[in-house]
């Protein structure tokens, strides 16, 4: 049996948090559990157990088990063997299928520590979880004493949301695999379960398409990278940037997260933010080029054409490969900023506005409706191969077709007027959850960082259901965090993006709202913040008043 030590060493982090049950102990888990009882007053010693397991649970179940085991092992220079079999005392799996898929229970008596649960991703939170109750030392914090033992609790938890996602953006600046994979180990930490990959822009396209090779050849690579937000004159770093992912890549990456219990939701963002394409292949564009990968930020007024029967054909086809390697539900579509100044003088997309009998109203223009017909078509095309679309907030401009998902990313509004109209929704607002704003008000001691302050704090304060009418919460499928990288370019601004807002993000996406606390939330994250310098990650220190990220000697907020 294959170990993964490394994420046994990096198993799901969380922070201590006091409960006013029992004043004289606290418990360690975030996001915070639903249910949280005290039972007795003795203690569990994890030094001594043994681990056992139910022999029903699936081989995956089993590698968590085993993981937990040989963890417990390095740690105590001893065997801890997952053994088949439930023993009496010590820690012990146990199947129950009448649990929901991502439930757990953890019973914690003097003699025995039980947990419960129905699938693999129960068992990983329930680890995640358990982990959590130990000493700094299982992170490989240096600890003197640390102190093995567990108070008698019960713990009942559950997630708030199915849907709990993160966003990274590779086409602006390209993260080989093992950052992603480390990207995904942070995930799992806070039992977010959907990696939203935004793997095309006009800044670059970073998925191999074996039928289409100049995407890759001439698409992934573009001359310099803008980095400030100066446009006259543009400000550029002259150093070529270049990357993508091959299909081989592409499933290892989708492999490692199912481990951890992440499904990966690609992008393919169309019919705008499509430059990087159309410099591979300019008869897909309205004009015929030539195009140039961009290397600005903005909105590009050149995009695909959809007068032409060709430029389905491409997307069909770039479609076919993208479901072959992502067994996702869910294909993401994009659909936002999409220009249609070159569609109003383009011939072929007038004669297919003609065609369809497209006009103008008092609500949209003809060209917004023929991006409609774009959106509805390729839906309609993922549709018949069992898949469905998630698209940004921009395609309810118009006439959305029936079972496509919306993610509001323009405030909350787009997810507010889809779930009144039956559309699912996904919360994304950039207020609140856009990890590349600011992470503090200090700017000019910020990494350059594309708008606005977004502290920690306000990241807390979202709640998904407000201004949705109750009849309609049933739509909002859950919330996700979005890292752009337009101004990120290293491993380590984008873990100091990121961390510790992941922590506020992940308790608006599992914690019912009456189990969020931000004075007991801001004091447990120093214990996050230990276990990040133990495992080398960096991160932001401003919700101690302490903003910038150290060694940083790139563009600061207070250079624009």
């Amino acid at each position: 049996m294959k170990i993964k030590l490394s994420l046994i060493a990096l198993s799901i982090l969380a922070v201590a948090c006091s409960h006013k049950e029992y004043p004289n102990e606290t418990i360690g888990i975030i996001p915070q559990p639903q249910v949280v009882n005290y039972i007795g007053e003795g203690r569990f010693n994890v030094a001594e157990a043994a681990v056992s397991y139910d022999t029903r649970f699936d081989d995956l179940s089993v590698h968590h088990f085993a993981d937990f085991a040989c963890r417990l092992t390095s740690i105590f220079k001893r065997d801890v063997i997952a053994e088949e079999g439930l023993k009496s005392t010590g820690i012990r799996f146990v199947l129950d299928k009448k649990y929901q898929p991502e439930q757990y229970t953890i019973e914690v008596k003097k003699d025995r520590l039980t947990v419960t649960a129905s699938t693999p991703n129960g068992v990983l939170y329930a680890i995640a979880s358990l982990s959590q109750l130990l000493p700094d030392a299982f992170y490989g914090v240096e600890e003197e004493n640390p102190d093995w033992t567990i108070p008698e609790v019960f713990i009942n938890d559950w997630p708030r949301f199915a849907y709990r996602g993160l966003h990274l953006d590779v086409s602006r600046h390209f993260f080989d695999v093992d950052v992603i994979k480390r990207y995904l180990d942070v995930m799992a930490y806070h039992k977010i379960n959907r990696f939203h990959w935004h793997l095309t822009d006009d800044q670059g396209w970073r998925i191999e398409i074996k039928k289409y090779p100049k995407l890759t050849e001439i698409g992934s690579k573009r001359d310099e990278t803008v980095v400030l937000k100066r446009f006259n004159p543009l400000v550029c770093d002259g150093i070529p940037h270049e990357g993508f992912y091959t299909q081989e890549q592409i499933r290892e990456v989708v492999d490692y997260a199912e481990y951890l219990g992440i499904t990966v939701i690609p992008e393919i963002d169309l019919p705008g933010h499509m430059i990087a394409a159309l410099a591979a292949y300019p008869e897909l564009g309205c004009t015929g080029g030539p195009y140039k990968v961009w290397t600005r930020w903005g909105v590009a007024n050149d995009v695909l054409c959809p007068g032409k029967e060709k430029t389905f054909e491409f997307i069909e086809d770039v479609l076919d490969e993208v479901m072959q390697l992502f067994p996702s539900e869910y294909i993401h579509i994009g659909g936002d900023e999409c220009p249609k100044v070159e569609w109003e003088k383009c011939p072929d997309c007038q004669k297919r506005i003609a065609e369809l009998g497209l006009k103008t109203d008092e609500e949209h223009t003809a060209e917004q409706y023929l991006q409609n017909y774009v959106t509805e078509r390729v839906q309609k095309y993922l549709n018949d191969h069992g898949r469905k679309i998630i698209g940004w907030d921009e395609i309810l401009e118009g006439k959305l077709a029936e079972g496509a998902t919306v993610m509001s990313w323009r405030g909350a509004k787009g997810g507010i007027e889809a779930a009144k109209q039956g559309y699912d929704a996904i919360m994304t607002p950039g207020g609140y959850v856009y990890f590349d704003y600011y992470q503090s008000d200090s700017i000019s001691r910020e990494p350059f960082a594309i708008c606005c302050p977004c502290p920690i704090e306000k990241t807390y304060s979202f709640e998904a259901y407000d201004g949705i009418p109750e009849e309609s919460q049933k739509h909002i499928l859950g919330v996700q965090g979005n890292l752009w990288t337009e101004y990120v370019a290293t491993p380590e601004h984008l873990f100091y993006m990121v961390l510790p807002r992941i922590d506020a993000l992940c308790e608006l996406q599992w914690c019912a709202p009456e189990r969020k606390d931000f004075e007991r939330f801001k004091k447990d994250v120093a214990r996050m913040l230990r276990i990040y310098d133990a495992l080398g990650y960096t991160y932001s220190r401003n919700i101690y008043g302490e903003p910038g990220l150290p060694g940083y000697t790139g563009p600061l907020g207070g250079d624009r």
